[in-house]
């Protein structure tokens, strides 16, 4: 045996947070059996359970793909129910997680705890007050716009700022215990947010910009306003926002908006990023942000392409090696994989 396996043979397995995946939306939109591990889909209960994942963020984007304005609430409240779905058909083995102590459990042993995540606030149909049901019904987080709307300016919109009623929002949010997530925000939304914000908060599914010139990405600047408010950003595994080369092509492929079926296409016959791209985006976030505020939102299930060597969520146990190579400490790593997650939540959700 050699001593690298003698090595990792004595090491405790490293769990994770993954703070942003689409599961819900291949489960209302496709039919997919999240239970199976031949469903077609990244992140699947089986998957999980290989990976070692103890607290995933399931997301609700009821504005994506086109959706129809008087649909939007009808979808959001679909994608809620498919992840109480999920969890009641797993077999006792994840439960929604509503509060910190559920997320402890997770972390102990107990079953995996789902958080469940509005992105995009579309379904509240412009009222701050609309969060409070989505809140009874379970929802602990929420993005206030995955394209421009009534509360917020968006990334690929025209960066518009947040909004009186985007204000409310980010007031009553944080009176109910709910984590507010700024991926996808314009970057004068991320500092209104930044601004007024009382408590900390996070970019679920954000990379550096400073590596990949993406407009979803944080820069460094934004990094240390994250960090500083004692929030975390999830390193997103999307091609495009790792790999600067692989961003330009996928603009490329990207520019002609009638051809999307043909557009998907040629971003699907792009090169894959090798995955030192999100170690290179993990070093990175550290050397700006500190050891705390750094995590994992891969979004899978949100894109279609994923970096090389990652096909689903099982394979997040080749970040670990991956990550000591790097140079990661033990104690960096067990930040990186769950744990700056899950003490930002269990301090916001209480």
């Amino acid at each position: 045996m050699s001593s690298e396996k003698r090595e990792g043979s004595t090491r405790a397995r490293v769990p994770f947070f993954d703070a942003h995946c689409d599961a819900p939306m291949k489960v209302v939109d496709e039919g997919a059996d999240f239970a199976a591990a031949a469903a077609r889909m990244h992140v699947t209960l089986p998957g999980l359970d290989e990976a070692g994942v103890r607290i995933q963020v399931f997301a609700s984007c009821a504005v994506y793909p086109e959706t129809p304005p008087d649909r939007i609430v009808e979808r959001g409240e679909a994608m809620v129910s498919a992840v109480w779905a999920m969890a009641a058909g797993s077999g006792g083995r994840m439960a929604v997680g509503t509060c910190a102590a559920d997320l402890r459990r997770a972390m102990a042993g107990g079953p995996m705890a789902a958080i469940i995540a509005l992105e995009g606030a579309d379904p509240l149909e412009g009222k701050a007050e609309g969060l409070r049901r989505y809140v009874e019904r379970g929802v602990r987080s929420v993005i206030f716009a995955w394209r421009d709307n009534e509360f917020s300016g968006t990334a690929f919109g025209t960066d518009r700022p947040l909004t009186r009623e985007g204000e409310r929002l980010l007031g009553l949010a944080e009176d109910l215990s709910t984590m507010v997530d700024v991926s996808h925000l314009s970057d004068r939304a991320f500092a209104d947010i930044c601004r007024a914000s009382t408590r900390p908060f996070i970019a679920s599914h954000s990379n550096c910009r400073a590596l990949c010139p993406h407009p979803r990405n944080l820069t460094d600047a934004m990094i240390r306003q994250v960090a500083d408010c004692g929030g975390v950003m999830g390193i997103n595994l999307a091609p495009h926002f790792l790999d600067p080369q692989v961003a330009a092509m996928w603009a490329a492929a990207s520019s002609d908006p009638a051809q999307g079926k043909e557009a998907a296409a040629r971003r699907r016959a792009l090169p894959r990023p090798s995955l030192d791209w999100v170690a290179r985006h993990v070093v990175h976030a550290v050397k700006v942000g500190g050891e705390d505020a750094v995590g994992l939102g891969g979004d899978l299930d949100g894109i279609d392409v994923t970096p090389d060597g990652i096909d689903s969520v099982a394979d997040y146990v080749k970040l670990v090696p991956l990550f000591r190579e790097v140079g990661l400490s033990e104690r960096q790593i067990g930040k990186v994989c769950y744990a700056n997650f899950l003490r930002v939540f269990e301090e916001v959700l209480g």
